[in-house]
């Protein structure tokens, strides 16, 4: 009986492990498995040939493997990625004879169950990534923050008008990280920021006098260098992530107060709704005043606190706008 179970469950874990695993292509010759921290095999194939001729020639092609550089002892035009746990990823190269490169797969590993370890960390929102707009131009940046013991990179960026029925075409510039994204809702273009922790965007087609019927989807790919993928989203309205820039101090100066509008309790606090400036009168010995701004008629977010520090005699704070 004990043998019969052990025969079943060899048999179990051996037909496991010649299935290949639920794949899918990222880019041109990047793929990416999906893997569950169970044994498992993923074929790559150097050349496009027939299943009959594969069978007949695989072993005579002389072809040899290469994983990130070194010899590997499968010959042929078929290669049996082993893949154990997050383990399997790498950059695999197939030759001629002679040492000639055929063809080259980039394989990266995607666990199912990520919740365990992140290359990206949650911000002050507990949200991977953080997206905001100054305006309505249709423009948006989204940043995120790295773990700090794991190095990572962009792999990929899908930012679309998103809706049921989409359809979307992503293409990469590889020379400066500059991908265009083209659906029925639109084009939206994205570079990635040089510290690569953030990524600027412009949805091409957006009207800032329109309302807006399908919200903006972003997806970012990050790797690590050991060839592991994840994902982070993020799904928004223009309206919902704008935030004004800092509001333009006309007058005074601030010495030593980065931190006086957040570390200091106001004696008072005052709202005025203006679509360009507003004036308003200051009591005296009054030392500083803190500005900040939003829009009026959507839930946005605040702009980040201006300092405005009052100089001897002044009664009266201006300041503009930038809605």
């Amino acid at each position: 009986m004990k043998l019969l179970i052990f025969s079943l469950l060899s048999a179990f874990l051996l037909v496991r492990c010649q299935n290949p695993r639920k794949h899918w292509t990222l880019l041109p010759n990047i793929l990416v498995v999906e893997v569950d921290g169970t044994l498992g095999q993923q074929p790559l194939s150097c050349l496009e040939l027939s299943e009959e001729r594969l069978g007949e020639h695989n072993r005579s092609l002389g072809i040899f493997w290469k994983k990130n550089g070194a010899l590997e002892p499968q010959t042929g035009n078929l290669y049996m990625v082993q893949l154990v746990e997050s383990l399997g990823g790498g950059n695999y190269t197939c030759h001629s004879e002679d040492g000639s490169l055929l063809n080259y797969t980039e394989l990266l590993i995607h666990q199912e169950d990520q919740d365990s370890r992140r290359i990206l960390v949650k911000g002050g929102k507990e949200d991977y990534l953080n997206c905001s707009a100054q305006s309505y131009s249709g423009e948006f940046h989204c940043s995120w923050t790295w773990h700090s013991s794991r190095v990572g990179k962009v792999a990929f960026v899908i930012a679309e008008r998103f809706s049921s029925s989409n359809s979307t075409q992503c293409s990469l510039d590889a020379n400066d990280q500059h991908w265009v994204c083209l659906s029925a809702n639109g084009k939206v273009s994205c570079s990635v920021d040089d510290n690569e922790r953030g990524v600027s965007c412009l949805d091409e087609q957006h009207c800032p006098y329109a309302e807006e019927h399908h919200p903006i989807h972003v997806t970012i790919f990050v790797r690590t260098e050991h060839y592991l993928l994840e994902s982070y989203s993020k799904l928004f309205f223009m309206s919902e992530i704008v935030k004004p820039d800092k509001i333009a101090q006309l007058k005074g100066r601030c010495r030593r107060c980065e931190n006086l509008c957040t570390a200091v309790k106001p004696s008072k606090l005052l709202t005025v709704q203006s679509t360009d400036g507003c004036q308003f009168k200051v009591k005296h010995r009054t030392k500083a005043v803190c500005v900040r701004a939003k829009d009026a008629f959507c839930n946005s977010q605040w702009s980040d606190w201006s300092h405005i520090t009052l100089v001897k005699h002044m009664s009266h704070v201006a300041c503009h706008t930038p809605l």
